[in-house]
């Protein structure tokens, strides 16, 4: 893992039967960098994003090829197949944001947004909403900075998907994350939200230096939004380096020759 490095993916490979979802897949990711995963339906994307924060396991040690490692702060989260005894260190700074929100419906926004302290507060208190008052004021004003404060009181399933995901990433606020995962996280949402959600990941990485690394389909929404790309193909990186040295023909490459049918815009500079 180098210095500057916060994450740190050495050689992982991940097998479901006879597909290798991942293979062999090596990268680091800096403090602060805002990064894209893309590449075609079924690429390895949501496998790494998971094994990065220790939801997925990753394959150990086969036919005389050792197990990879992955690392957050320098420290192991899982390595050749297990995960580490310590990983639930490493995800308390690992804010995770689902594509389809990962909230409780039942619970109002407000409390959906506290639960990001767990990791910080007896379990007892997040059971009976006994929240101590800095919970309080940290789920108010991430709600504030997300923009959806007004609807604190609301029930979670009664919001819009955008209004949701913006609960989501709030969440992550107040677990105080340093690295958000982002799993398609506009995939479920018109294209408005998902503009103003991509935004919000955007505005924490350059004010708050949060370190981001989202999937996405969209690949104008990964040009424009995101310094560095990484570009997965059958479970292979193909593509590791700046969204400006990205054109149309690699991503007919990495996509297949039915990308060339699709609108092509580059995204404004």
């Amino acid at each position: 893992m180098t210095a500057a490095a916060v994450l740190s993916i050495r050689a992982v490979s991940k097998t479901f039967g006879q597909r290798r979802a991942l293979d062999r897949v090596s990268l680091d990711v800096a403090r602060g960098e805002m990064v894209a995963l893309i590449g075609p339906s079924g690429s390895g994307k949501s496998t790494l994003l998971r094994s990065i924060s220790g939801l997925q396991t990753i394959d150990p040690a086969r036919d005389g090829v050792d197990g990879g490692v992955v690392e957050a702060f320098g420290a192991a989260v899982q390595s050749k197949g297990r995960v580490s005894d310590k990983v639930r260190e490493a995800r308390v700074r690992i804010g995770f944001i689902f594509q389809q929100f990962n909230l409780v419906g039942r619970l109002s926004l407000f409390s959906n947004v506290a639960l990001g302290s767990l990791g910080r507060v007896p379990f007892w208190r997040g059971m009976l909403g006994a929240w101590p008052a800095e919970t309080k004021t940290a789920a108010m004003a991430a709600l504030s900075r997300v923009g959806v404060a007004e609807y604190a009181g609301q029930r979670a399933n009664t919001l819009s998907g955008g209004q949701q995901q913006r609960g989501a990433i709030a969440r992550a606020l107040v677990q105080k994350a340093k690295i958000i995962l982002a799993d398609e996280p506009v995939a479920s949402l018109d294209p408005v939200s998902a503009r103003k959600v991509m935004e919000l990941l955007r505005d924490l990485n350059r004010t708050d230096g949060l370190t981001v690394l989202v999937t996405l389909h969209q690949v104008d929404y990964a040009l424009r939004y995101c310094d560095r790309v990484i570009a997965l193909k059958a479970g292979v990186k193909v593509y590791d380096g700046p969204a400006s040295g990205l054109d149309k023909k690699q991503l007919i490459d990495i996509y297949g020759p039915e990308f060339e049918d699709v609108f092509w815009e580059a995204p404004p500079q």
